[in-house]
């Protein structure tokens, strides 16, 4: 017992050490018993610095001069500002001073690490504590709220055709040599690879003029050197604070430095923002080039993920806070939190409230919807200002098939090359190949064919071999690469994978092979497989050994990709709405997701030392497909529309996206949803807005909206005044008082209108703003199941930047509990198409019969 109480106090110390040359500090306190301490965000009530952009509301800074908001930011025709860098006016270091005091009063004596101090988004630290201490903290007067630190994790060569960029929104953005130019956007994620061409600032013969509004910087690190960065990749960070504190840092894996050691980070900021053109080569084949969606916008990295663990509330918050105030124009979050954050209302938590101040700082924030579908409610990103993104399929496709014997197709998945010309060859499963020296016959694993010395080299050369794909590949213990490497070293003349009957419901994506190969994902073709494999073997009557491997097959290769019309169609992984309001999963009155991207099967950047998707280690492209992949389609899709209106608001970013998607699949049917993990083509309908939000997005029309519904940041301020008992919550966080607030979701100013319960009848009302010249508009409706609607006015003209008021008036004609959808479509006489999705779920009548 004193050995391990010894290691404990020895680990304590190495965790302080590291924090000290982490934090920059001479001096580190660290906790003399770690048994209940633990990393708690406290936020004061003071309001931070942001909330005094543009506001007559004064701060003192350590200068001792009061200073305006006038001086952090111009205000746009929307009332938003720009955002613009502000650490220099000091309130950094007062701040920092103030909450360094308060420390020391309330815990004297005691104890304690300060991880983090906020100012710029919240006003509050970070801080590793005891209950007891943190108890303390929490009754001081000036402190608002005490919040335990929760964990958070993760959740394209041919998209730009597909969402018309090249003939579209590129070309009236000047070609891709301008795309994004002077945009900003900011990626909180596991980090970048900097020796990646997609961030590369010598691509373009257009050179890359860094914005005078950012600020940002680049730490130097060994895995990180001077010149990592460039005016292409202009700021890099990381944050690893929290995770340090419980001392499952791993500075060799994870990488003390903004360097990606996952890939993840390195993927989803070159969908964004890559450069135009980079050929994509994986295991020796090459699919084409690869292009970000605004290829010419800068990209800066807040390192807050990492490979072992995920992340922390804490040091996400940072990183939000840093890409707030050096300047960024858009952040990306492709990630999500592990668990709904308790409390009053999930919109009460650090990350969301950081990033309701960075939409007050002008920022649009677009979250990843999160990969728990397709259950209801299973949305990870949950408030108005936050625009979330949900995962589509495109309509490119990679597949490949073996063909049997027996004139059996089966299709299958595999970015492989095919055997020659259809030439047949000999089948044999690597369990009727083992060695004369393997031992353990019985040993299931053995065909995985992870070891090229139990098998027989006579048996296999020349063959193809048959392996099996069991649970131990979806966890990681064996790969294809490895029995891609066994059949290289037995000179098989390709690799044939059978799913394992115990893998149920997992989604294979295709995985690059050098060599002939195919993964048959479906376990009933499986069975045919190896049903006609087994009836083809002839065997010794008396010893019952094989004697003669009678089944063959050809592989068709998987190298060229097919096209669908079906597409997009949402994927089943990608989460669903309605959102739910707080901790006891009650119905909100707003729609998530608000759009869908495309977000399966993206080939985009890796990092070289990436380990996320072990098939991909080594290349420099990977193909991945996840919520995580979608978000950043809108990240840069968003810096086409910051670039063509510099002075649009968050809001009326995501309005022009939100009304301007497509509702459409290829074919002009309806856009479907993917409703089960198993075999989730055989399992779908029709797409409703709690799928798809408003719909598959649309950048090309979206730079020509025609109406904005812009909402500001007091209205979002009344939404969480509305919240019964959220006064107190909003005091403490925005140090605003709210009043009498009767305004809820339905009444905020957005592209859609959903409401929870319908008692009878509601009016709504949604205000619209024309960004375009003069132009006449007809209102048409479909209202839906249950509910007869109606609009006014029916038509309206309206002149350049000038609003509109449209009335809304909802009445319930049944009682239902299932949820059901129309939509309102305005219609211009210059072309503009605006669509607003209707969701009403809880249906009461006036006829109701009490019993």
């Amino acid at each position: 017992m004193r050995g391990m109480h010894l290691r404990k106090h020895l680990m304590v110390a190495v965790v302080c050490l590291l924090l000290g040359l982490f934090l920059s500090r001479r001096v580190v306190l660290c906790q003399e018993d770690e048994t209940d301490s633990a990393v708690y965000i406290v936020t004061l009530k003071q309001a931070p610095a942001v909330h005094y952009i543009g506001d007559d509301l004064k701060l003192e800074s350590e200068d001792g001069i009061r200073h305006g908001g006038g001086a952090y930011g111009t205000l746009n025709k929307f009332n938003k500002p720009r955002n613009r860098n502000i650490s220099r006016s000091g309130q950094g270091s007062y701040l920092n001073r103030v909450h360094d005091s308060l420390l020391k009063r309330v815990l004297k004596g005691g104890n304690y690490l300060k991880l983090y101090s906020y100012h710029y988004l919240i006003n509050g630290f970070a801080v590793l504590v005891t209950a007891q201490q943190a108890e303390k903290l929490s009754r001081r007067q000036e402190v608002a709220n005490v919040v335990l630190d929760f964990s958070v994790r993760t959740a394209t060569t041919h998209t730009p055709e597909f969402l018309g960029l090249p003939l579209g929104a590129w070309v009236e953005e000047g070609g891709p040599e301008l795309a994004g130019e002077g945009i900003v956007i900011g990626f909180v994620d596991t980090g970048i690879d900097p020796t990646h061409p997609s961030f590369s600032d010598d691509i373009s013969e257009h050179v890359f003029p860094v914005p005078e509004h950012f600020s940002g910087i680049c730490e130097v690190t060994s895995d990180f050197p001077s010149g990592s960065c460039n005016r292409k990749l202009i700021g890099a960070r990381h944050f690893a604070a929290s995770a340090i504190t419980r001392g499952i840092f791993n500075a060799s894996q994870d990488y003390a430095s903004p360097f990606d050691g996952d890939g993840h980070g390195s993927h989803t900021a070159s969908i964004a923002a890559g450069n135009h053109g980079i050929p994509v080569i994986v295991a020796g084949h090459p699919f084409g080039n690869a292009s970000g969606m605004a290829p010419h916008s800068h990209i800066s990295v807040y390192k807050a993920l990492y490979k072992s663990f995920g992340g922390f509330a804490a040091d996400v918050v940072a990183a939000i806070d840093q890409a707030a105030q050096d300047g960024v124009d858009i952040v990306s979050l492709s990630i999500t939190p592990n668990r709904r954050p308790p409390g009053l209302a999930t919109f009460f938590n650090p990350i969301d409230m950081a990033l309701l101040s960075a939409v007050k700082a002008g920022i649009f924030v677009i979250q990843a919807a999160g990969n728990t579908g397709p259950s209801p409610k299973s949305v990870s990103s949950f408030s108005p200002w936050i625009f979330t993104v949900g995962a589509a399929a495109h309509d490119r496709v990679y597949s490949n098939s073996l063909i049997l014997g027996n004139n059996i197709t089966i299709l299958g998945t595999g970015l492989a090359p095919g055997t020659d010309n259809g030439t047949m060859y000999t089948l044999v499963a690597a369990t009727h190949a083992l060695s004369n020296e393997t031992t353990g016959v019985n040993n299931m694993y053995l065909g995985e064919c992870q070891d090229s010395s139990s098998l027989n080299r006579d048996l296999v050369q020349g063959n193809l071999l048959i392996c099996s794909y069991s649970i131990r590949f979806v966890l990681g213990l064996s790969t294809i690469k490895n029995a891609l490497e066994t059949a290289g070293n037995l000179s098989a003349a390709g690799v044939v994978f059978y799913m394992d009957p115990f893998v149920i419901g997992f989604q294979l994506n295709p995985t690059p092979m050098a060599m002939p190969g195919v993964i048959i994902p479906s376990p009933d073709d499986s069975k045919i497989l190896m049903k006609y494999y087994n009836s083809s073997l002839k065997r010794d009557e008396t010893s019952k050994n094989i004697v003669t491997f009678g089944a063959v097959a050809s592989i068709s290769g998987g190298l060229t990709a097919n096209y669908s019309n079906s597409s997009p169609k949402v994927m089943y992984y990608s989460a669903r709405g309605p959102d739910p309001q707080d901790s006891f999963l009650d119905d909100a009155d707003i729609m998530k997701p608000n759009l869908i991207a495309p977000g399966n099967c993206i080939w985009s950047a890796w990092s070289s030392l990436g380990t996320d998707s072990v098939e991909f280690r080594g290349e420099t492209f990977a193909m991945l497909s996840g919520t995580s992949m979608a978000a950043p389609h809108i990240a840069g899709l968003a810096a086409l529309i910051k670039q063509k209106f510099p002075n649009f608001s968050p809001s009326a970013i995501g309005s022009a996206l939100s009304t301007t998607a497509s509702l459409y699949d290829r074919q002009g049917g309806p856009i479907m949803a993917q409703r089960a993990y198993s075999k989730p083509d055989l399992n779908q309908t029709p797409a409703t807005p709690f799928d798809m939000g408003s719909g598959f997005v649309n950048v090309t029309a979206a730079l020509d909206p025609g109406l904005i519904f812009d909402s500001s940041f007091d209205d979002y301020l009344s939404f969480l005044c509305g919240i019964n008992g959220s006064a107190p919550v909003v005091l403490n966080y925005t140090s605003q008082n709210c009043g009498v607030s009767t305004l809820n979701a339905t009444d905020l100013n957005l592209p859609s209108i959903t409401i929870a319960k319908l008692n009878q009848s509601r009016t709504v009302q949604r205000t619209v703003t024309n960004i375009a010249m003069n132009e006449s508009y007809v209102v048409n409706w479909s209202p839906p199941y249950g509910v007869s609607v109606s609009v006014t006015p029916t038509h309206f003209f309206i002149a350049s930047e000038q609003t509109q008021i449209l009335t809304v008036y909802f009445n319930a004609t049944m009682n239902a509990t299932a949820a059901s959808f129309g939509r309102i479509g305005i219609y211009g006489n210059r072309g503009h198409s605006v669509n607003i999705p209707l969701s009403v779920i809880f249906k009461i009548s006036s006829n109701i019969t009490n019993s």
